[in-house]
């Protein structure tokens, strides 16, 4: 398998997180090395990453990757439960975290990094910040008393939350008036597969505008 990424990606982070739980084999294609922007372009033109080639096969969209790894090339990590109530679950939590903590972090990023001369959105990075705020009070309820983010047994969801947490964590402070989510937040970074994303983006983190925050 070859994963196009980019280790100060968020989305690249939730790939990595899974295939590390697994421990599952794999050669990394940062898109800086010579040729491997144009490989991706050219396996997928829609020019998101990551992007995963397992032999003849292509698999995109960061939560189809992760079911993917589950359904051809298991390992002690099972991303979904088998319990279909518990996999609703997991697949909710999942969206609440891509959708409601990463965009809304991602939305406040780019604003910050636009080319001089392009206008920013002081707006749109207000709608942002209290989107986020939004998000963090619903999942401070919603995960009370929990260990992961959708029980006791770590997940698709905790990949999702782990880097959109960890990002949003910089603009939006999470540990300031949600000691749940914090906790949360704790346990993700102690544990060794997100552990060991975190020390690998240290090279690069010179280079997110929020790096000090």
């Amino acid at each position: 398998m070859i994963l196009y990424y980019h280790p100060l990606s968020s989305c690249c982070w939730k790939v990595l997180i899974a295939l590390y739980e697994n421990g599952a084999a794999f050669e990394p294609r940062m898109l800086e090395e010579p040729g491997a922007a144009e490989e991706w372009l050219a396996l997928w033109p829609i020019g998101k990453f990551p992007l995963l080639r397992d032999g003849d096969r292509v698999v995109a969209e960061t939560s189809v990757i992760i079911e993917y790894l589950g359904l051809h090339h298991p390992g002690p990590f099972r991303a979904i439960p088998q319990d279909a109530d518990a996999a609703l679950e997991v697949r909710l939590m999942d969206r609440l975290f891509d959708h409601y903590v990463m965009t809304p972090m991602q939305n406040i990023v780019g604003d910050r990094i636009r080319p001089e001369g392009v206008a920013r959105d002081p707006h749109g990075v207000e709608q942002a910040k209290m989107l986020l705020g939004r998000a963090y009070a619903l999942l401070e309820a919603r995960m009370a008393g929990r260990r992961w983010a959708a029980g006791d047994d770590f997940t698709l969801a905790d990949c999702a939350a782990a880097p959109a947490l960890f990002y949003a964590d910089r603009i939006v402070p999470v540990r300031v008036g949600f000691p749940g989510l914090g906790a949360y937040l704790d346990r993700l970074e102690a544990r060794d597969s997100f552990a060991r994303v975190l020390r690998e983006k240290e090279l690069w983190w010179h280079l997110f505008p929020y790096a000090d925050g």
